[in-house]
C-alpha cells in the first residue's frame, strides 16, 4: 500500500508541476492582453481629448475621428482576446486548486501509511529482540556444537532444520521411514540426536511418531 501511495504521489507531483507551469504561462498571457487593451484605451482617450478640444485643422480632426473608429474596433478585438485568456486562466486555476486538494489528501494518507509501517517495523524489532533474548540460555543448554549443526542444516534445507516424526513420516521431506530406520530410532536413547536419512533434518520424536 505504501509503495502504491508513493507511486501515486510522484505522479500527482508531476501533474501539479505541469498545471502550475501552465497557469503561470496563461497568467502572463492575461497580463499582456490587459496591457494591450490599456494601450488602446489610453490612445483613444488622448484622441478623444484632442477631438473635444477642437484644436487643429478640419483635416486633422477628421483623421482623429477615423483613428478613434479604428481604435474602437481594435479595443473590441483585444477585449475578446482578453476574455478568452481570462477564461482559460480560471480553468487553469481550478485545475491547480483541485490537484492541490488531492495532493494534500494523498500527503496525509502517505504520512499515515508511513507511520503505520514504522510502527509495524518497531513491533517486529521488539519481537525479534524478545525472541533472540533466550538464545544465550538455549545455546548453553544444548551446546554450541548442536546449535552450529542446526544452523548448518537450516541453511541447507531452506529454513527448516528440525522436523517432527509423526506416523512414521518425516515432517520435513514428508517421506515415510522404513522399518530399519524406525527400529533404529526406537532403540536409540532418548537424548540421542536423530536425523532423517533422506533429507538429513533433525528428527524430533513425538507421541505420534509410531514407535
Amino acid at each position: 500500500m505504501l509503495a502504491d501511495l508513493q507511486t501515486k504521489a510522484a505522479g500527482l507531483d508531476s501533474l501539479l508541476v505541469r498545471a502550475r507551469t501552465e497557469l503561470g504561462d496563461i497568467q502572463r498571457e492575461v497580463a499582456k492582453a490587459e496591457a494591450d487593451v490599456q494601450l488602446v484605451r489610453d490612445r483613444a482617450a488622448r484622441d478623444q481629448a484632442r477631438l473635444d478640444s477642437g484644436a487643429g485643422s478640419a483635416k486633422d480632426l477628421q483623421a482623429i475621428q477615423h483613428e478613434l473608429a479604428s481604435l474602437v474596433r481594435r479595443q473590441s478585438e483585444l477585449e475578446d482576446v482578453e476574455i478568452e485568456v481570462m477564461e482559460r486562466a480560471e480553468d487553469a486555476e481550478s485545475a491547480v486548486a483541485q490537484l492541490e486538494v488531492e495532493h494534500t489528501t494523498l500527503a496525509a494518507q502517505l504520512t499515515a501509511a508511513t507511520e503505520a509501517r514504522d510502527a509495524a517495523l518497531a513491533d517486529l524489532e521488539l519481537e525479534a529482540t524478545k525472541v533472540a533474548a533466550p538464545r544465550a540460555d538455549i545455546v548453553a543448554g544444548v551446546g554450541e556444537d548442536l546449535v552450529a549443526l542446526y544452523e548448518k542444516i537450516r541453511v541447507q534445507s531452506g529454513g527448516l532444520a528440525a522436523a517432527a516424526l509423526r506416523q512414521r513420516r518425516c515432517g520435513g521431506c514428508q517421506l515415510e521411514l522404513n522399518n530399519v530406520d524406525m527400529n533404529r530410532i526406537k532403540a536409540a536413547p532418548a537424548d540421542e540426536l536423530l536425523r532423517c536419512e533422506e533429507c538429513r533434518r533433525i528428527l524430533v520424536r513425538t507421541a505420534e511418531s509410531g514407535l
